[in-house]
């Protein structure tokens, strides 16, 4: 049986610097026709959009994708607010979380699973200035004892 992989076809690389990630939920977006096909072209950017719960739905806020083409005069605003599918029990979940002080959704990353777009929208607390340096610092630490391993084996 063959493994389905899903190929991103955006990634908020922002948001993992930006924010501590916790829980992530899999989501659906109600899109028009040329956005899928903007979509399949990759002209999409998920940095500075997030997510909000609003009379019982979740809204995708900020997400820009570039104009099809080919759509002429039929192409919807780019950065439209796009309605989001998921469960009943997800949205009530989402919201009691988000309810809590310094929470927000944000979206992580964008793909297509068996033909449908698929948006992965993750619980995210902000980070400190102090976080996001200690983090740099102990990656040019982890980088510097790499190259100095990869030296010493030649």
């Amino acid at each position: 049986m063959k493994k389905i992989r899903n190929k991103d076809i955006a990634r908020n690389k922002k948001a993992f610097f930006e924010y501590t990630l916790s829980d992530k939920f899999e989501a659906g977006i109600e899109l028009k026709g040329p956005e899928v096909k903007s979509m399949r072209e990759g002209k999409i950017s998920l940095s500075d959009s997030f997510v909000r719960v609003e009379k019982g739905q979740a809204y995708l806020f900020g997400m820009h994708v570039s104009p099809y083409k080919q759509s002429g005069s039929f192409a919807p605003d780019p950065t439209r607010v796009r309605k989001l599918l998921l469960h009943r029990t997800e949205i009530d979940k989402l919201n009691n979380l988000t309810a809590q002080k310094g929470y927000t959704l944000i979206p992580t990353r964008l793909y297509f699973k068996r033909g449908f777009a698929k948006i992965e929208v993750a619980v995210a607390k902000g980070k400190k200035l102090f976080d996001k340096r200690e983090k740099l610092r102990r990656q040019t630490v982890d980088r510097e004892i790499s190259r100095s391993l990869k030296l010493h084996k030649k």
